[in-house]
């Protein structure tokens, strides 16, 4: 048998599958079924060769390969053995193909179609190394006329159509995981620099497992601000499945308001649960929404807002708002009140910027001051939104005073539940 030639460095799983096998005379002795890598051995060369001869399976180690090319595989050594399943086996068609794998470049889930090997020529045998796990239409063509067209036509068929894949260094194989499936080894931190939204995407085309594997692992606040993103039924299935404390320190990082209607979709013991490991600061803020009807203005409101009190000046806003600098990307207006809390005016952020520190704030307060009582019903928060274009609406109780603020993004998530 003929081994492969020096241009042909690669082999295919597609072209791998079916290869035929031979003995150290030229008889064929069966055809490849699967290849298998163990990761404690070496996590990158194909360990073993499964070869089917009629309903019997056996083991062929690599050491045992003389020659492998798109013209079957040779033996240096016929001592064949049955196969038996091992937990350290990785198969590459059973655990590895059409599996899903986080793309974190291109910020999807992708499926590995196929995998690219790279031939390796040592003094007595040549072995296979991983190269690629392939995602892209190539890897779809080789895999439709798989059986169809001889490999060599398929080699050139597939050179108009753009290569895409990844390469084997970014993958690896989390082992608590029973099901043993294809991970990117990518690093939390590429994860933790993804926009929420993107990161959110990708949450929601996992399984169970893979969004635990995830929100066990990032940084709290990242996963409290791609969690807000999430579907609110996956929300509560992603908090449920984590350690108690996890999904605590996750919900302390959450906006009060999407913290409270979460937990208020869960189950009441578990919930509670999380509650009782969370921080006094966040869990009062927290209890206290849960008070309120989810359809109504106090059900609506976040806690987190910047209220100075009337006598206060531009200088007093400017430094009260380098204190609450994490609020910064998600405030437009700091409320007045008076000494008894109750809400007296309301001063867009943008006009801070055009007056010295000694102006007043009242003297730049909005001249119609449009509010909300916490229990006015949604569909008339709504309303108020769309009749005076506001960005934020502050929520009084029954003696005025200010116990939150609902904005321009709250409304956007009501109309999309819708």
């Amino acid at each position: 048998m003929a081994s492969v030639t020096s241009k042909e460095e690669s082999l295919f799983l597609t072209e791998l599958l079916g290869l035929k096998v031979f003995d150290l005379k030229g008889h064929r002795i069966g055809v490849v079924k699967d290849a298998a890598i163990v990761p404690l051995v070496d996590p990158v060369r194909i360990d073993r060769f499964l070869i089917g001869s009629g309903s019997a399976w056996f083991t062929v180690r690599h050491d045992q390969v003389r020659s492998v090319g798109l013209n079957g595989i040779s033996l240096r050594d016929e001592n064949l053995t049955p196969y038996h399943s091992d937990e350290y086996m990785l198969r590459v068609v059973r655990d590895l193909l059409d599996q899903q794998i986080i793309d974190a470049q291109g910020r999807k889930v992708v499926r590995v179609t196929d995998i690219t090997f790279e031939v390796r020529h040592e003094p007595d045998n040549e072995v296979l190394w991983v190269l690629d796990i392939d995602v892209g239409l190539r890897s779809v063509f080789r895999r439709l006329v798989q059986g169809w067209l001889p490999p060599r036509w398929v080699r050139k068929l597939q050179r108009f159509i753009q290569p895409r894949s990844i390469r084997w260094e970014f993958c690896n194989i989390l082992e608590p995981d029973p099901q043993r499936r294809l991970r990117l080894n990518i690093s939390n931190k590429l994860l933790e620099d993804m926009h929420p939204a993107d990161l959110a995407d990708i949450v929601e085309e996992l399984g169970p497992e893979d969004r635990e594997a995830i929100f066990e692992n990032i940084d709290s606040e990242v996963a409290a601000e791609a969690l807000s993103e999430v579907d609110p039924d996956i929300q509560v299935s992603i908090l449920e499945s984590l350690e108690t404390e996890k999904a605590a320190d996750i919900v302390e990082e959450m906006a009060p308001d999407r913290a409270a209607d979460v937990l208020g979709e869960m189950e009441e013991q578990t919930s509670q649960e999380i509650l009782d490991e969370m921080e006094h600061q966040p869990k009062s803020e927290v209890t206290e929404l849960l008070e309120f009807e989810q359809d109504t203005a106090g059900g609506m409101m976040n806690t987190e807002y910047v209220a100075l009190r009337e006598s206060a000046s531009v200088a007093n806003a400017i430094e009260a708002l380098k204190e609450h600098e994490q609020l910064l990307e998600s405030i437009n207006t700091i409320f007045l009140i008076d000494a008894e809390e109750r809400l007296v005016g309301a001063v867009p952020l943008a006009r801070l910027f055009l007056h010295v520190g000694e102006t007043p704030l009242k003297q730049l307060g909005a001249e119609t001051l449009i509010e909300v009582k916490s229990d006015e019903g949604q569909d008339r928060v709504t309303e108020l939104f769309d009749k005076y274009n506001l960005l934020a609406l502050p929520v009084v109780d029954d003696r005025q005073k200010l116990t939150g603020v609902i904005t321009a993004d709250d409304i956007i998530s009501v109309l999309r539940s819708k």
